[in-house]
Order: structure tokens, then C-alpha cells, then sequence
């Protein structure tokens, strides 16, 4: 199976258990690894026939500004139904993907570090 990595996604968002961070929010990293075959694109050189990463990164990045939830698992699994659900007609499926959800600057007493959640899931298919 071949993949896609996009790294690097930024937006800010009200994702967050304190109320303040529903309120203030904060910045969010997310990086994708996407498996699917992209042996046709490979040959046609056509969009059509592998995943757009630039319309992932604005839905990844849309998502983020959007939702309202209390958990990065929250987000991150949100991230992954988004990104099994069927695409455009003709483009290859996801069949698995990866995703990880960086909360860039907790709200943590002490501590400077960052908070990454990373799941991996499967298309039910």
C-alpha cells in the first residue's frame, strides 16, 4: 500500500477540558499519514486519481476551527472519520490512515513541552 504524508497542518481551535481553552482556544499541529494506491496517478500524472492534500489540509484545517470538542482523542478520531469517509468519484479510498494531534502549548503548571494524541484506524469497509 502506498502513502501520503502531510505534516505540518496548522489552525487554531476551542479544543480543550478547561473551559478556558473553550473559550480562548489555542494553536493545533496535525500530521497524516494516508495509506491507498496511487499506482494510477502514477501513470496518468491526473489529481483525479489520487487524494487532493491540499483540499485534506483545508478540511483538516476547517475541522480544527470548528469543532468544540473537550478531548485531542476527540479530535483526532474526528480527523479520521473525515478522512474514510468516501471521496470524490474516481479518487482511490483511504484505506487506513494515521493521525496526530498536537496541542501546541497545554495549559500544564510547569511545563513547556507539547501534547500529541496519535491513533491509527482503518476504513470499515
Amino acid at each position: 500500500m502506498d502513502q501520503i504524508r502531510i505534516t505540518g497542518i496548522r489552525a487554531y481551535g476551542y479544543i480543550g477540558a478547561l473551559p478556558e481553552e473553550q473559550v480562548l482556544g489555542q494553536w493545533f499541529e496535525v500530521n497524516l499519514i494516508l495509506w491507498l494506491d496511487i499506482s494510477a496517478a502514477g501513470t496518468s500524472d491526473r489529481l483525479s486519481d489520487t487524494v487532493d492534500y491540499g483540499a485534506v489540509t483545508l478540511q483538516v484545517q476547517d475541522l480544527i476551527k470548528t469543532a468544540r470538542f473537550a478531548l485531542l482523542e476527540r479530535l483526532a478520531a474526528a480527523i479520521a472519520d473525515l478522512l474514510l469517509t468516501p471521496l470524490p468519484p474516481h479518487s482511490p479510498p483511504i484505506h487506513q490512515v494515521q493521525v496526530a494531534v498536537t496541542k501546541l502549548t497545554p495549559p500544564i503548571p510547569n511545563f513547556t513541552g507539547q501534547v500529541t494524541v496519535e491513533i491509527l484506524r482503518k476504513r470499515a469497509d
